[in-house]
């Protein structure tokens, strides 16, 4: 079966946009990008029971966050039922648990599931010159989220230019 989903999973500046634009051009198809950070810009700041961001670079959600996920997280799979090909850059905050919550999203379709790895000192500098996230999530998601997740490919991008993983990716796409 034809790849239809490519999810980039790796903490905060980690790399996994830039991976998704290089795999926009690199790959054959139109391919659109979905991110948890285009959720959570689209939500309105008065979710009760939303998503805190902690001074410290901490990151909690609720139940509130979460039932507009699961509709979010529904929405892209009818996108992906009705023919679009599309890429997901998440960040499993829940590790194995987040993973799991895609795949009954996505049950019966057929997905590329990509760790982006980056050293946390590393993605901590990355996060520094960006100036745009609370200093401390990258290094505090660095590990974290890929406790317990299964991957067909991990790249890393302390190791490698985001073009680079991009290539390795879609060689893996069908």
């Amino acid at each position: 079966m034809k790849t239809q989903v490519i999810v980039l999973n790796g903490g905060s500046s980690s790399g996994k946009s830039g991976i998704a634009r290089c795999l926009q051009a690199v790959l054959p198809d139109p391919w659109l990008t979905l991110g948890v950070d285009t959720l959570i810009d689209a939500m309105p700041a008065t979710v009760a029971d939303g998503i805190d961001f902690a001074a410290d670079g901490g990151v909690s959600v609720g139940s509130g966050f979460r039932r507009i996920e699961d509709a979010w997280m529904a929405g892209v799979a009818a996108m992906v039922r009705s023919g679009a090909r599309v890429i997901i850059d998440d960040a499993f905050l829940g590790g194995a648990g987040s993973q799991r919550r895609w795949r009954d999203a996505l049950d019966g379709l057929a997905v590329l599931w990509v760790g982006v790895r980056c050293d946390g000192v590393i993605a901590a500098g990355r996060e520094m010159a960006r100036g745009d996230r609370v200093a401390g999530m990258a290094e505090a998601q660095a590990e974290v989220v890929h406790r317990g997740v299964v991957y067909d490919v991990e790249v890393d991008t302390g190791a490698g230019e985001a073009l680079a993983c991009a290539r390795e990716i879609a060689a893996r796409v069908l």
